[in-house]
């Protein structure tokens, strides 16, 4: 999810669509959220793990 979220940021910046950049923004956020979460060992929503 965090990598999708940085893909579509930047295809979001190169090709100045915005909801594209709006997307990304929110991926890349909630990715971030559960990779940190998953390498501290917290399960969320019954997966440790997320990738």
């Amino acid at each position: 999810m965090l990598l999708l979220g940085i893909i579509l940021l930047v295809v979001g910046f190169v090709t100045g669509i915005s909801i594209l950049w709006t997307i990304g923004i929110i991926l890349a956020v909630i990715g971030a959220i559960l990779w940190i979460m998953g390498s501290m060992g917290h399960a969320f929503a019954g997966r440790r793990h997320y990738w």
